[in-house]
């Protein structure tokens, strides 16, 4: 009789380290963006983060109120300070480069959702 049971049984895991990092990574930075004043970055959003499979770049995607090239540069004026939080809030033995992108998802569900609006669809009369 096997000591030990099999491994097989073991549920997989829901997460593998990047997307914990990406999770870890967007909360971060979030809190951080609060404690900036700089009204560029008021009401901005970090709307995802993305890490490279070797954990040293990340992505991170961004939207706000203020026009594209001013809330990256918001962002990237800032990169050191957001670095640094990263670093003092886990425990990473290095913290990703950041890259800071506009998120377009919300401008494409914006277009979509008005091409659909203008549609005419014919009622069922």
């Amino acid at each position: 009789m096997a000591r030990h049971p099999q491994r097989h049984n073991k549920p997989a895991r829901r997460f593998d380290r990047s997307d914990r990092l990406n999770e870890l990574l967007t909360r971060i930075l979030a809190e951080e963006i609060e404690l900036i004043d700089d009204e560029r970055l008021t009401l901005a959003t970090i709307t995802g983060v993305s890490t490279d499979r070797d954990l040293t770049k990340a992505k991170v995607y961004v939207t706000g109120m203020s026009d594209d090239e001013s809330l990256l540069e918001a962002f990237v004026g800032n990169r050191q300070r957001f670095q640094h939080a990263i670093g003092n809030q886990s425990r990473l033995r290095r913290v990703p480069q950041l890259n800071f992108m506009i998120d377009e998802t919300g401008r494409s569900a914006e277009r979509i959702e008005k091409i659909l609006r203008d549609l005419e669809i014919p009622s069922n009369e």
